[in-house]
């Protein structure tokens, strides 16, 4: 059985260099043969970082791109107002002034001297054009504009009035005025998010319906520029020149394959053709005495979606008792054995703390845990309330090999431990799985959320009506009210604690969700790759600072 899977690991990665050749990224860059390099020159070492990426990326609209793999590219070949530093801060990007009124509800931008890869200037237009798309188009991500306070964004995500009256406005080329409904904390945190980057107008409408979904119909303002996309095997970064603050970018190319097969990954790293990648649970005891290995612990969750429209699992019981059913420990412990641990709530721990210093996680407890001899009661008592005897449902999941098999695993959990239970697994490439979820198209989905700012609210509106990330039917007044009222409470106590009342809504009150862990990541990176950043919030990775050392 060992012989057959490396042979067939052996196919895998012939196709996959196969593929390289084809991308004609040039990975023989990577190698570090015969450099002769000088102690301390990081540029004569060959600047090119050659890395893996789980998916394809489904678009590089900012106003309509709603994924990990997306904001990533997007954080390193464009700019905005403002982006994270290397401790995960705001820093100034395009602003050079940021002044504001006295109650803190009128800010003023004024943005530096900067150029699209095209030459043209990125202009406040620019930034007003974009934001005002982001809600004339019901995108994605369109309430951060809610979260960040701006006027009229939930009165126009309401319907109530138009996206041109969003509370944004281009006074000349290089002021920009953004009009807030309250006072907000988090506003500069905020305006990291790929969504408030700006669009060139003109080119974007030139564009049309193919704007950003090829590496030539879109434009970049960042340290980089993609040059090549092939879609489904990768893309190529390179270093932009006309970048406002090019000194401070080392790397000169950034090669990223896309590898959905963690053994491949694994070949590919041990012949050199990448330098980081994410281990598989298989990988992790192989590896776990490397020292290129480490372990990073995500402020991210891995949950169950349940489409609250169907006739059983619309059932609260019914879905209390597949949350209990769960063995979560041995999920994350026997199966994964990748740093990722269980999570019965919404909010992971370890990130996000009260004023007076507690962590989320540690005051508000868990959720809906018990043996599977309570799940069984509770599972008897939702069939009875829905009139079923048994249940048949699919799982919607992404074809990658991690899902895969947690859903193997939740498949023998709940088939084992509730009678009657049977659940058929569909795995579809990533940007469906998405789509699949916003038609709410599915019986379960296996559904993953990073937070998009350092806040724990960036975990909790998601579960408001409408919302974009709704994505399941789920409704409760009582959590939408909470919501508005801490968007607006500057009480920083009295907001914690509705920020933890709105997660006992979701989970106690209405068992809406099954979060299954806090994801864990455990790569190999080679030691020569120097200040790479990882952010545990928002886009995940910036690459303004790597270098490769020899």
């Amino acid at each position: 059985m060992g012989r057959k899977i490396r042979i067939q690991a052996l196919m895998i990665l012939m196709a996959f260099v196969l593929i390289l050749s084809g991308c004609n990224f040039n990975s023989s860059e990577s190698s570090s043969e015969g450099s002769g390099d000088k102690e301390g020159d990081t540029k004569s070492a060959g600047q090119v970082l050659n890395i893996s990426a789980t998916a394809d990326i489904p678009t590089l609209d900012s106003t309509k791109a709603h994924d990990g793999v997306a904001f990533t590219v997007l954080n390193n070949v464009n700019e905005g107002l403002y982006r994270q530093d290397e401790n995960h801060q705001p820093i100034e990007a395009l602003v050079t002034e940021h002044t504001e009124n006295e109650d803190q509800t009128v800010h003023t931008f004024k943005l530096r001297d900067s150029k699209w890869s095209n030459g043209d200037p990125v202009t406040a237009q620019d930034f007003e054009y974009a934001w005002k798309r982001v809600m004339k188009d019901a995108s994605p991500y369109n309430f951060m504009f809610v979260t960040a306070s701006i006027k009229n964004a939930e009165a126009i995500m309401n319907g109530e009035k138009d996206a041109a009256e969003l509370g944004v406005k281009a006074v000349d080329e290089q002021t920009l005025e953004v009009t807030l409904e309250s006072a907000n904390p988090l506003l500069q945190s905020l305006l990291t998010f790929p969504t408030f980057l700006p669009q060139n107008q003109k080119f974007v409408e030139e564009q049309g319906d193919q704007y950003a979904l090829e590496a030539e119909n879109i434009l970049f303002n960042g340290p980089f520029k993609l040059v090549e996309w092939t879609h489904d095997q990768g893309w190529k970064y390179e270093k932009n020149a006309d970048y406002w603050d090019a000194e401070a970018v080392k790397l000169d190319t950034i090669n990223a394959y896309v590898v959905k097969d963690p053994a491949t990954g694994v070949n590919l790293y041990e012949t050199n053709k990448v330098d980081r990648i994410d281990l598989s649970s298989e990988s992790v005891d192989q590896f776990k005495n490397d020292p290129n290995f480490d372990t990073i612990l995500e402020p991210s969750m891995i949950f169950l979606r349940f489409n609250h429209t169907h006739p059983v699992l619309g059932n609260k019981n019914i879905r209390q008792a597949i949350n209990m059913a769960i063995d979560k420990e041995s999920l994350t412990d026997v199966i994964l054995k990748d740093g990722s641990t269980a999570l019965n709530g919404v909010v992971p721990k370890g990130f996000f703390q009260s004023p007076e210093g507690k962590d989320y996680r540690e005051l508000n407890g868990d959720f809906n845990t018990g043996t599977v001899e309570e799940a069984q009661k509770i599972w008897e008592a939702g069939l009875k309330e829905t009139g079923a005897s048994d249940v048949a449902v699919s799982i919607n999941i992404s074809d990658s090999e991690d899902h895969k098999k947690v859903a193997e695993y939740l498949q023998a959990q709940l088939e084992d431990n509730l009678p009657g239970f049977k659940l058929e697994i569909k795995a579809v490439p990533f940007a469906q799985r998405l789509e699949i979820e916003k038609a709410i198209d599915y019986d379960l989905s296996l559904s993953s959320w990073g937070p998009d700012y350092s806040d724990p609210m960036t975990y909790l509106d998601m579960w408001v009506k409408g919302g974009s990330a709704n994505r399941m039917d789920y409704h409760n007044p009582k959590l939408d009210e909470l919501v508005t009222q801490a968007r607006t409470e500057t009480d920083l106590s009295k907001r914690y604690e509705m920020l933890l009342n709105i997660e006992k809504i979701l989970l106690e009150e209405d068992a809406a969700i099954v979060p299954l862990y806090q994801d864990g990541t455990s790569i190999l990176m080679r030691e020569k790759i120097k200040d790479l950043i990882v952010h545990p919030t928002g886009a995940s990775h910036s690459y303004k600072w790597a270098s490769i050392e020899e």
